[in-house]
């Protein structure tokens, strides 16, 4: 049987890069890659996938299963990312949307997936080797022994980055966005490894741009606003919905209902309007009903990542956060071109 996988150690997020001089035995940094958490165990004889989430990740990647069996040296346990890239060689950036596709239910379709779109692992810490555990040593130590443990070892295994220079993290963070990644790690050189708790810092991107409103969604309890949908104009003046906006205070889903209710669609018979948000894999077991609003009242949101084609039809790539109404803008000029798109970067550039 494979190693017992534990939780991830989980990271909190801060407004900036880090000071390693206020950190006590130093920090090493590391770009924050945009996938799927993995804790891959290999015994020597048997590969198993654990995600943060305590989903098995096993069947849906069979290129990597049997790349980590054929490949690692000996049996170990590694924490990493998988994460699929996209494009021609020299402008590769990684893509959720195609890494997402492979939580199919279908074995044919991820045979298919796994061979059109292979994923790779990229380790950035190392819990355990041959019989001995690793996670009470220093990640100092531990990093060492990973970049040691996979030496010389090809695609589709990678070691990510890392560096205890702050400035050159900051330029990872400005750079390697434009290859799909979404940050920077910073993590506590002298510190052992602390299963489920936030003892790393993450340092995000973050944005703020102006969309409209065109509906909610009743919170889970039945009671008040759960989310707000949101929507942008393309350059031809038609309206794309590009995601939501949540995390309300219970006295503010409350207050929302009455501050939404002049801008609710109504039918003939005074009746709201309301539709159905698509459904898929992640959302097949959720109420995806909403109530239509006229899209008339904007509203100013913080967010991180896009997902697609900004000048087209992208989409926030996580729940964004509600910043403010913004009363003196007009809800026609909220365009997909008010977006900040990073410059690209090769991913190939991101691995050497």
């Amino acid at each position: 049987m494979a190693h017992d996988i534990p939780a991830p150690m989980l990271a909190k997020a801060v407004p900036a890069i880090p000071d390693p001089a206020k950190h006590p035995g130093g920090l090493v940094f590391e770009p924050k890659w945009d996938g799927f958490r993995v804790l891959a165990s290999w015994d020597g004889e048997t590969v198993e996938l654990g995600s943060r989430g305590a989903k098995p990740l096993t069947p849906y990647f069979p290129e990597l299963t049997e790349a980590l069996a054929r490949l690692l040296p000996e049996p170990c346990l590694i924490d990493g990312e998988i994460v699929i890239a996209v494009g021609d060689a020299g402008s590769q950036r990684l893509s959720w949307d195609t890494l997402s596709q492979r939580i199919h239910p279908a074995a044919s379709r991820i045979s298919k997936l796994s061979v059109d779109t292979p994923a790779m692992l990229v380790a950035f810490d190392l819990l355990a080797v041959g019989g001995e555990a690793l996670t009470g040593r220093p990640f100092r130590e531990r990093r060492a022994r990973l970049e040691g443990l996979l030496a010389g070892i090809p695609h589709p295994l990678h070691v990510t980055r890392a560096t205890e220079d702050r400035e050159l993290a900051s330029r990872w963070l400005r750079e390697f966005e434009g290859a799909g990644l979404d940050g920077v790690i910073a993590k506590p050189a002298d510190q052992p490894y602390a299963p489920g708790k936030r003892a790393m810092l993450k340092v995000k991107h973050a944005r703020t741009a102006d969309v409209v409103a065109t509906g909610y969604r009743v919170h889970k309890s039945g009671r008040g606003v759960g989310s707000i949908l949101l929507g942008l104009y393309d350059e031809h003046g038609e309206l794309h919905g590009v995601g939501g906006v949540s995390a309300f205070s219970d006295a503010r889903r409350l207050e929302l209902i009455d501050e939404l209710d002049p801008l609710v669609e109504r039918d003939a018979d005074g009746r709201a309007v309301t539709g159905e948000g698509e459904r898929n894999r992640f959302s097949s077991n959720r109420d995806t009903s909403f109530v239509s609003l006229r899209p008339e009242r904007v509203l100013e949101v913080r967010y991180d990542q896009l997902e697609g084609d900004p000048a087209r039809r992208a989409r926030f790539r996580h729940t964004v956060q509600f910043e403010r109404w913004r009363p003196d803008r007009e809800a026609t000029s909220c365009r997909f071109d008010q977006l900040d798109v990073p410059a690209r970067y090769d991913l190939g550039d991101v691995l050497a």
